[in-house]
């Protein structure tokens, strides 16, 4: 194998390795849910956003919430141990599943862009999200979804 072929294939085999881990580390990121359905919302477990141990705990940021009773997953954020919100993943432009980044959600279809209140923060969606009502009963997280 001459110079230029090792080069080529050394540089291939890493670019693949660096994409197939940041795929994967994305993912680790993400957590899904179904929550258990009630007759007037679904209740989630506060727990299911601790990633750490119990002497050292750590928090996801974010929950998806997937059940089949929604057309649309609910990305349910934590700000601290009091306060968290719950957003419905539905573009207000053109209806599109929006995809959490972080502390935005970004819609594919037309590029709108929303902060973790929901709130518009690029275009062309001019509407802040569908945001549910939450509270905290016991150890676990209400979300209301009679009301927004």
């Amino acid at each position: 194998m001459n110079r230029r072929d090792f080069i080529e294939k050394t540089c291939t085999a890493c670019l693949s390795i660096t994409a197939l881990s940041s795929v994967l580390s994305a993912c680790q990121t993400t957590h899904y849910i179904s929550g258990k359905i009630g007759k007037d919302g679904i209740t989630i477990p506060l727990t299911d956003f601790i990633t750490g141990t119990k002497n050292n705990p750590a928090y996801r940021s974010f929950l998806i919430l997937r059940n089949d009773t929604l057309q649309y997953p609910i990305c349910v954020y934590r700000k601290d141990n009091t306060e968290y919100t719950a957003l419905w993943m539905r573009c207000s432009h053109q209806g599109t599943e929006l995809q959490v980044s972080g502390d935005s959600m970004i819609c594919t279809a037309h590029g709108s862009e929303f902060n973790n209140k929901g709130q518009v923060i690029s275009g062309p969606a001019d509407q802040n999200l569908r945001k549910f009502p939450v509270s905290i009963i016991e150890n676990e997280l209400f979300i209301d979804l009679r009301k927004a």
